[in-house]
């Protein structure tokens, strides 16, 4: 990896200089030692060996919202609005479900797999009209089909599902719609897949009026998120230039300056699950916003304390 040339004095570096137009998803596979992205419009995978510093892509027929590893090997994806299994990188894909959304003006966005094994996939609303974004949930692990369970109602007036993640002791589910600036937090049960208890974990304040990227003044909204093995929250704050650290109790114990306009998603990786991974955007970006912020659409990474959870995978 090679450090930042602009920001002599920043914790981050590169780990490739490949530029996505949507960056989303990553996660650090265990086995492979490898860190895995999507690129949603790009409608690709992403995968970076960081010891030798080269990187892989895998093309896909439809925007990938999320991924994640899957028991023995290979993915699931979560296609617009199909979930798909791949036995390998690169290997034809296999329908698990499909989600009941409209794919015209809704697709699958942020997600990520429980402790179970399960599938979880938060939609986001393309028109930003009908706000329609919900939170499913796709258990493949009985013979059969697989369940698919309704968690957050398109009903609700979300637009934006995000900042999915899970509590070090399991019992907390971590949720937002970022146009809301809020993450919320429910009590989760591991073994039902049961959301509970729904209140607020953290809140920032909106985007000022008339406030245009480049200005001052905004900090950004929840993207999304990951959780180390002490409970804290880390997320990426999208328009804000920073990935922030909240305590269990939603304290914030830290904003990091990146430069990136738009971080989108971290993890926890690296042989000791202490190196934050950071995915970025550069599409729609004005040409002053990609000159002031050129690795945008980059992975960064920095090192910190504390190590994350290991990554789940699904299990079907």
């Amino acid at each position: 990896m090679t450090s930042i040339p602009s920001a002599p004095e920043s914790p981050w570096q590169t780990v490739t200089l490949h530029r996505c137009q949507l960056g989303e998803s990553p996660f650090w596979h265990p086995h492979e030692q490898m860190l895995y992205w999507v690129d949603i419009p790009g409608k690709q995978v992403l995968r970076a060996n960081i010891y030798m510093g080269s990187v892989e892509t895998w093309d896909l027929p439809a925007e990938p919202g999320c991924i994640a590893p899957a028991t023995d090997s290979g993915l699931v994806l979560a296609l617009r609005d199909g979930i798909f299994r791949s036995a390998e990188w690169g290997a034809p894909l296999q329908q698990v479900a499909r989600l009941d959304i409209n794919p015209v003006t809704t697709r699958a966005n942020d997600g990520k797999c429980d402790t179970q094994g399960r599938f979880w996939v938060g939609t986001v609303d393309e028109t930003r009209q009908l706000k329609n974004a919900g939170l499913y949930c796709v258990d493949a692990r009985a013979p059969g089909p697989s369940r698919v369970d309704c968690k957050i109602s398109p009903t609700l007036g979300h637009t934006t599902a995000n900042a999915l993640a899970f509590s070090a002791d399991d019992r907390t589910l971590y949720w937002a719609d970022s146009p809301s600036h809020t993450v919320w937090a429910w009590d989760f049960d591991a073994t039902t897949g049961d959301m509970t208890h729904q209140r607020p974990f953290i809140s920032v304040p909106p985007k000022p009026a008339g406030w245009q990227p480049l200005m001052a003044g905004y900090g950004g909204r929840p993207d999304g998120a990951a959780v180390d093995v002490q409970g804290h929250f880390w997320v990426a704050m999208y328009e804000g230039q920073r990935v922030c650290q909240f305590a269990p109790d939603g304290r914030l114990l830290a904003s990091i300056p990146t430069p990136l306009l738009c971080p989108t998603m971290v993890c926890l990786g690296g042989e000791d699950l202490k190196t934050l991974y950071v995915t970025s955007a550069g599409l729609h970006r004005s040409t002053a916003e990609q000159a002031a912020y050129p690795l945008s659409g980059c992975v960064l990474s920095m090192r910190v304390e504390v190590p994350g959870l290991p990554v789940n995978f699904f299990q079907g």
